[in-house]
């Protein structure tokens, strides 16, 4: 009993012994704080510093951060190791977040053709042009932010994350300092990281917030008010540029700004423990395309520091980094719906733009087509939203917070050039709620070689009848085939060919359009064109007077049935397109006495699909035919030419000349290949193949092997104010080529 007792006794020594050491241990474990300050695209250098931090072993205690130190210090203290967030960003679009681009399907079809020509909008307000708070809104940052942050919605203060956190941004209407740490997390770190003029400011408990590094790019003292024992501090600012380097206007700004932070730096190094400098010199705050070089540069100024670290990591003993667990953004439940900032729209039209409703279960993916599909109405200036996780029946709560665009009216820009209209500046302003709340009017001024307008207002009714107005003048001179003004004996007679002509299209349309889908609409309506075609080439009994071959009041009544679904309208790589119309032409004016009514049907489709990354392809088939009179030629089909937006019944065909093949009926088929062999520019290859005559489908010649042939080779390069290409087309029967030259959106 003795030896027992005494062993026991041992036991116990031994254990109480072992857990006060391990207590000693725990106390003496230095407490570690992470301070990463802002840099723009430079701040990417941070992930590469993390991974050689977390290869150690170095458990951090507090996180924080400036600006793209907020927002990669809140993924880690989330739970994101620096591996992970490597991944993350490797595959993260970042000319798509940054520059907020919605996809072609989030607008609807009168807002996609009236955003598709204009190269800047701008709001207008008392006959003043207001500029922008910024390039973007940040809504594609903040939705990916908020995804990356679902797993910890339901913390609202940051020290209860996996790593506690706090970040700095800027009261711009105080100039003060604003700490941030509780609330909506995503929310926080976009206030944090809202560049001025790149990201517009964001609001949080009404104060008007902006990039933090403005007051505070690295919030050392902050940080060590916390606690915290030893800090590493990863600093990504810029430095002085020599006088060499300052040979812009923006460079000498930047100098301006940099003065204050670099000045505190000096102070603010001294403060930090070990002090991680990546040489980030060559890099800019937008150079985001560069991210593999800045995250190594990250990787390298962490292991300039290795040996402290390495010590610290001893210092604190072995630590394992808590890894975030993968979570299924295809199942989110929603339980309830709460909008908050709503006005001038109702709950039911947010909701309804959003697609969701409560009591249902979503995919994330989904969630944000809903929100492109409420921002792309430019009704909004943000969409702020807050998923609290329901901890009783495990799903969301969504708190959305809407806010309203205020100017309703837009000053919108344009600039083109072809070979039918030759230059052209366009002038357009765009009225919101002119008469009710859900119209919308437009209106084209287009100067230049051919003085053009066109109008627009609709009082849109989505998946109901909308009612629309549209006026559209046009004009160009162009030397044209004969055929569309002469029959065949008065072109033998006269033996001509082809004619120079002035032709002026007015077409006015009253219609109702109803969405059978989103991207698929029903147009029904009344149309009065009045179409002019005069000549100097012709003699007239009076030498000062041009020969009118046309002056005619034309009235129809129409059907369109239009489903687009391309994802780009100048270069799809994927989506499908159909657009048939058919006019019956009732009445005429005195200038055709012997006038039959007679019907027009057309239609064109088209299917895109990717066979690369790089490589796309675009198949097209068209065709149209005319039943009834036959006499008015003015109306025929007319190929040629290359381009978008043409009027009437004129159809692009490469390797000839606009309106060279006419005739009441054509077949035409068309085969594209794109590729993309830089970020915007593309080559493209064309070949397109067609019958055109009087009456094919009677005879049976639009089934026949192809009369007429063009091929084109392309390049074009995507630019703001449009595509600017270039296309050099050859046909086989003429063994001629021409040459297409486009700068700008076709309007």
């Amino acid at each position: 009993m003795k030896q027992k007792a005494l062993i026991l006794t041992l036991f116990l020594l031994v254990l109480f012994s072992a857990k006060a050491q391990n207590n000693d241990q725990e106390q003496s474990a230095p407490k570690v704080g992470l301070v990463l300050s802002g840099g723009g695209a430079k701040g990417l250098a941070h992930i590469g510093a993390l991974k050689v931090i977390d290869s150690l072993g170095v458990k951090i205690d507090y996180v924080a951060g400036t600006s793209m130190g907020a927002i990669i210090g809140a993924l880690y203290a989330s739970g994101y190791s620096g591996k992970a967030l490597d991944s993350i960003f490797e595959h993260i679009n970042f000319d798509k977040v940054i520059n907020d681009k919605l996809p072609r399907a989030s607008k609807d079809f009168f807002e996609r053709g009236n955003s598709e020509k204009y190269a800047l909008s701008l709001p207008f307000d008392n006959f003043k042009v207001k500029l922008p708070s910024a390039l973007s809104r940040g809504q594609n940052a903040y939705n990916a932010l908020a995804k990356l942050l679902l797993h910890v919605s339901d913390i609202e203060s940051f020290d209860k994350l996996p790593i506690p956190f706090f970040c700095i941004a800027t009261n711009i209407e105080t100039g003060e300092p604003v700490f941030l740490d509780r609330g909506n997390l995503a929310q926080a770190i976009m206030a944090s990281g809202a560049l001025p003029s790149l990201f517009q400011p964001v609001v949080i408990d009404n104060q008007v917030l902006t990039d933090g590094g403005v007051v505070n790019n690295y919030p050392v003292d902050e940080l060590r008010d916390k606690g915290v024992d030893v800090i590493i501090g990863i600093d990504v600012q810029d430095g002085l540029l020599s006088r060499e380097e300052l040979g812009s206007a923006p460079s000498v700004l930047l100098q301006v700004n940099n003065f204050r932070t670099i000045k505190a730096m000096k102070s603010k190094s001294k403060k930090t423990d070990i002090y991680i400098k990546p040489n980030i010199k060559d890099f800019s705050v937008v150079s985001f395309d560069e991210a593999d070089k800045i995250i190594k540069q990250g990787v390298d100024a962490a292991q300039d520091k290795i040996k402290n670290l390495q010590v610290l990591a001893q210092q604190q003993g072995i630590n394992e980094k808590i890894e975030v667990k993968k979570f299924n953004y295809d199942s989110i439940y929603i339980n309830r719906i709460q909008v908050n900032g709503n006005n001038k729209y109702t709950r039911a039209y947010v909701l309804g733009k959003l697609k969701i409703k409560k009591n249902e279960r979503i995919s994330f993916k989904d969630f944000e087509k809903g929100i492109n599909n409420l921002i792309a109405t430019d009704n909004f200036d943000s969409f702020d939203f807050d998923l609290e996780k329901d901890r009783e029946s495990g799903g969301y709560n969504l708190q959305a917070n809407v806010r309203e665009t205020k100017p309703t009216t837009f000053l919108k820009l344009g600039l083109h050039f072809d070979d039918l209209y030759k230059s052209a500046a366009l002038v357009n302003i765009t009225k919101k709620k002119f008469l009710f709340n859900n119209d919308i009017t437009s209106l084209d001024i287009i100067l230049g070689d051919n003085v053009r307008y066109n109008f627009e207002y609709l009082i849109d009714k989505g998946f109901y009848w909308s009612i629309g107005l549209r006026s559209r003048f046009n004009g160009f001179n162009k030397n044209i085939s004969a055929q569309l003004l002469f029959d065949e004996s008065e072109i033998e007679a006269m033996g001509i060919n082809k004619i120079d002509v002035e032709l002026e299209d007015q077409t006015n349309q009253f219609y109702l359009q109803t969405l059978l889908r989103k991207d698929f609409a029903l147009s029904l309506g009344a149309e009065h064109k009045r179409l002019k075609v005069k000549s100097e080439t012709l003699l007239t009994k009076n030498p000062n007077d041009k020969f009118i071959f046309e002056n005619t009041d034309y009235f129809s009544v129409f059907a369109n049935l239009k489903l687009d679904t391309y994802d780009n309208k100048y270069f799809p790589k994927r989506g499908v397109y159909f657009n048939g119309d058919i006019h019956l032409y009732l009445f005429a004016s005195h200038f055709h006495e012997d006038f039959h009514d007679f019907s027009i049907a057309k239609a064109n489709m088209g299917y895109a699909f990717s066979v690369s990354d790089k490589m796309a392809i675009n198949l097209q088939a068209s065709g149209g035919f005319k039943l009834g009179d036959k006499s008015t030629q003015t109306l025929d089909f007319a190929l040629g030419g290359y381009g978008n937006n043409l009027i009437n019944n004129f159809i692009p065909f490469v390797g000839y000349d606009f309106i060279s093949l006419t005739g009441n009926s054509y077949v035409k088929v068309a085969a594209m290949a794109d590729y993309e062999i830089l970020k915007n520019h593309h080559i493209t290859l064309e070949g397109n193949w067609a019958n055109v005559d009087d009456d094919i489908f009677e005879t049976g010649e639009w089934f026949t092997l192809p009369d007429y042939r063009g091929y084109a080779l392309g390049y074009a390069i995507n630019t703001f104010v449009g595509p600017v290409q270039v296309k050099y087309s050859y046909s086989t029967e003429r063994k001629q080529s021409i040459w297409f030259f486009n700068v700008g959106f076709w309007f």
